[in-house]
């Protein structure tokens, strides 16, 4: 086991330094060694669930393997911790940057460097190995920085703090989270004013927002109030704050007011821009001449109390359903479901689905390292539980979790469990990152998406969603456009229409047994959509309905399925599907740019309006960077055949596969798990059945040379069979097929392009493995012959003499279709390759220059000799016995003497 010790009563510095080792070694579990300053502490209580934190306790010393410490040199400052330094088996590293501090602390490596803050040595080490981090991790690893260098404002600031810190902003480093947990340093003026404002600021709340406001006056102009009007509204908790200041220039009285909030839905910039003000929707400033300043704050303070908007409730914010657990579930039990469903806790409900306790992750670790994973949960659940109601604010809730350290709030109506908010949950609404702005034409704002489905879709596709919405919310369901047709219009501009072929939808807010949902929807919309076709699909009940030909959306489809997770019993397995929520259904997606959603329905408790886009994963940034970025590390190991969308998406898209997400290709890759399922003759065909499907849309684009190449350079054909490789020649054979292809029109071929290119690409393996490959990838049993016949039909060819005659050859070749006679000539010789072109050319084309009416004509008698005289003719023909027809009347009469009446 390998751990990172932060120091007691720990700051931002030895936290984001922890954090930050727990990326540059994979499973390494963070001890706080005892206490946390305040600010630490709250931060933790919202973000506690986004790091790999483990207690003192649940430790089992006789498992470690290595210690970092960060942040710290000496052993006091790691309190009973310590004590682990002098196991013999442990390794012990030590990052810091207090050159003036004496360590008593025996080390096997020391990084001790005169920089800031030790969060800076981590970060360059991060870097030096090219990591991308996650938001939440950026964040307090910046916090860290920010907090030790005062901002870059202390001596003891350098330029790799710096650099530091302008890194960890490309890496999406949360500056509203940043500016809320860092104490700002102020000058004496702005001190005196600090502490004159604390006695005078007045709050009043409205829909569970507070504001905040305070009047100064002073003689003359202090600058920095922008910084004390965030600091005066940390520290009195307030939602928005407006800070007025009046000075005296000569004889003129002005009033700059500031103000500073963190409500969605309040707008400064529109409140202080009638006054000459500006700035932006949650910072804006002004300063106006006036005789009446009082008055002028009261009517600001008046105006921005009516914009306080309802704040969401526990119903807006909740998932459902609930996952949960009898208080009989054993502690293994319950350790599998955490694994398979990725949740951070299980409510445990009794046999008339009461809730009575919850377990959380660190109850896990504790039982389980005492060695009580047989034992019921009943006995190291939380209970009593606290609870909340379908109506509880979001403010309600922050303060809950915050108070009494609570990381997942149960929803209770009428006794009944109805869902759950987690920190996850609030973070996500309290921290969504604000999208930023495409260049040129791929303008993404979130507020604006409802407008570019106006702007973008066409009336009758409009009219399509709204009547879809409808007829959901009658359900009392969520309804959601998802994936695809949300990242394509994000895309698309005024200059680049926005061109679809389908709908995803998605049913939310059903119970968990309601799996038909889908089709239920389905069934409804077709009622207005009487000439679609309805099909439903798998045990899960997808329905799609489709627009037949001559209708105005001809071709036209609508999936709809109902929410749902997915969990992969072992590697490249059939996922199972269970009913979850739409967190959940977006989570299970591919990539970042795929799991994009746009609620269609009007939301929840409160009934916000709909057109919302939902971007948990962050794929607008990914659609700015123009970058595909896998969702979570382990999601090749699972489903391989994502690599090869990864590869599609990127070439059709023109993006480039992230470098994090590279690399975890390469790693699953490099695992050998795929031969190794590949060797299991129950597991292999689930898997290449749906590498076919993926390898069918990369060989039916225009770019699929370019996204084979990249396949192979990521050697990701060892999907396809462990000893698939291409090479020059292989190149030069499937360009002569395509080309061959092209050549003898493929309306006379049985097989599409993408098919053959399919084929070509199997023949690059072994004689015994293509058919294998093949069957196992539910390749058409004609397929199959082809590429088994394939050396036998080289080698029967190679027997022919040199002086074949074209009839010789074409008896032999014409028992062989034209795509399999494209392989036989792309892999052969010159002088077989030759022969095939002919044939295929030519000779088969080729009509005897009789025909059997022509042969009555003659005097013979229909019969079963015709056949044979008519092959022999043909074979003259070929042969260049016979040039027109009379030479082939006089040859037939010849060979064929007409035999007398009687």
């Amino acid at each position: 086991m390998d751990i990172v010790l932060c120091h007691r009563t720990a700051d931002f510095d030895t936290l984001g330094a922890a954090v930050g080792i727990t990326h540059l070694y994979p499973g390494t579990r963070i001890v706080l060694c005892g206490g946390a300053h305040p600010t630490v502490r709250e931060f933790l209580g919202l973000y506690r669930d986004q790091f790999p934190l483990i207690e003192h306790r649940a430790i089992n010393a006789e498992q470690l393997r290595s210690i970092t410490i960060v942040d710290a040199q000496r052993r006091q400052l790691l309190g009973p911790a310590a004590n682990w330094l002098d196991l013999p088996q442990v390794q012990v590293k030590i990052y810091d940057h207090h050159l003036s501090t004496t360590g008593n602390i025996e080390a096997d490596q020391l990084i001790l460097e005169a920089v800031g803050a030790a969060t800076t040595l981590v970060v360059e080490e991060l870097q030096r190995k090219h990591l991308q981090m996650p938001v939440t991790v950026a964040t307090v690893m910046a916090l860290g920085i920010h907090v030790d260098t005062g901002s870059l404002t202390y001596p003891s600031s350098t330029v790799r703090d710096a650099a530091a810190l302008t890194w960890l902003m490309t890496q999406g480093a949360n500056q509203r989270a940043i500016a809320e947990y860092t104490e700002p340093v102020f000058s004496s003026d702005l001190q005196d004013l600090l502490t004159q404002a604390l006695e005078l600021t007045q709050t009043q709340s409205r829909h569970g927002n507070s504001l905040s406001w305070v009047m100064l006056k002073t003689e003359r102009y202090v600058p920095g109030l922008a910084s004390l009007t965030s600091q005066l509204m940390l520290l009195h908790e307030s939602d928005s704050f407006l800070l007025g200041h009046v000075y005296s220039k000569a004889e003129t009285q002005k009033l700059s007011v500031i103000g500073r909030s963190r409500v969605e839905g309040v707008d400064l910039n529109g409140l202080l821009q009638p006054l000459g003000g500006g700035g932006h929707a949650r910072a804006a400033a002004v300063t106006l001449k006036t005789e009446t300043p009082q008055r002028v704050m009261e009517d600001l303070v008046a105006t921005l109390l009516e914009q306080m908007p309802l704040p969401p409730m526990a119903a807006d914010l909740m998932s459902s359903p609930v996952r949960t657990i009898r208080p009989t579930t054993t502690i293994d039990q319950a350790r599998r479901i955490l694994l398979r469903y990725g949740h951070s806790g299980l409510s445990v409900v009794n046999d008339q689905d009461q809730l009575v306790g919850i377990l959380s992750r660190r109850d896990l670790d504790i039982a389980l390292h005492h060695g009580f994973g047989h034992a019921p949960v009943k006995g190291y659940m939380t209970a009593p539980v606290r609870t909340i109601s379908l109506g509880t604010s979001l403010p309600e809730i922050e303060l809950m979790m915050v108070t009494y350290d609570i990381g997942r709030l149960p929803v209770v109506e009428q006794g009944q469990l109805v869902g759950i908010v987690t920190r996850t949950d609030i973070l996500r609404q309290l921290h969504q990152l604000k999208h930023p702005v495409l260049p040129t034409h791929q303008q993404v704002v979130r507020t604006s998406i409802q407008e570019q489905l106006r702007s973008q879709l066409s009336p009758t596709l409009q009219t399509l969603l709204s009547t879809a919405a409808d007829a959901a919310a009658a359900q009392g369901w969520q309804l959601y456009l998802v994936g695809g047709a949300v990242r394509d219009l994000l895309l698309s501009g005024p200059n680049q229409p926005f061109r679809v072929k389908e709908f995803d939808l998605v049913v939310d807010g059903v119970e968990t047994t309601a799996k038909a949902a889908g089709v239920s929807l389905a069934q409804t919309l077709q009622s207005d959509y009487p000439e679609t076709q309805l099909q439903v699909y798998g045990q899960f009940q997808t329905a799609a309905l489709i627009w037949p030909s001559g209708s105005e959306l001809a071709g036209f489809s609508v999936d709809i399925a109902t929410a749902r997770s997915e969990f992969y019993p072992y590697p490249a397995a059939n996922p199972e599907v269970e009913a979850s929520s739409i967190r959940q259904d977006l989570y299970r997606r591919d990539f970042t740019i795929n799991a994009l959603a746009v609620r269609l329905t009007r939301q929840g408790f409160q009934s916000h309006p709909s057109g919302e886009l939902l971007d948990f994963f962050g794929g607008v940034v990914d659609l700015q960077d123009r970058q595909i970025r896998v969702l979570h590390p382990n999601s090749f190991i699972e489903d391989p055949t994502r690599i090869f969308r990864a590869v599609r998406f990127a070439t059709r898209l023109e993006f480039e596969i992230g470098e994090q997400t590279e690399a975890y290709i390469r790693h699953a890759i490099a695992s050998g798990i795929y031969t190794q399922v590949q060797a299991e003759k129950d597991k292999a065909p689930a898997l290449q059945s749906r590498l076919k499907n993926e390898l069918k849309y990369i060989f039916k684009t225009s770019h699929w040379a370019r996204a084979l190449n990249l396949l192979a350079d990521l050697e990701a054909l060892q999907c396809i069979h462990p000893q698939l490789q291409i090479n020059q020649h292989w190149w030069q054979r499937v360009r002569l097929a395509i080309c061959w292809y092209n050549t003898f029109e493929p309306a006379r071929l049985e097989v599409p392009v993408w098919l053959l290119i399919l084929e070509v690409l199997l023949t690059a393996l072994p004689p015994t493995e293509r058919c294998v490959v093949a069957a196992n990838l539910h390749l058409s049993d004609s397929t199959q012959q082809r590429l088994q016949n394939l050396d036998g039909v080289l080698q029967e060819l190679e027997k022919q003499p040199e002086q074949a005659s074209p009839s010789q050859l074409t008896d032999f070749l014409k028992s062989h279709n034209i795509s399999g006679l494209i392989l036989v000539g792309i892999y052969s010789n010159v002088r077989i390759r030759k022969w095939v072109w002919q044939y295929l050319s030519d000779w088969s084309s080729r009509k005897p220059l009789l025909t059997g009416k022509d042969l009555i004509q003659l005097g013979y008698r229909p019969g079963r000799e015709f056949k044979s005289m008519l092959a022999a003719l043909g074979a003259a023909t070929l042969d260049g016995e016979l040039k027109d027809r009379d030479q082939a009347q006089a040859w037939v009469k010849a060979r064929f003497p007409i035999p007398p009446k009687t």
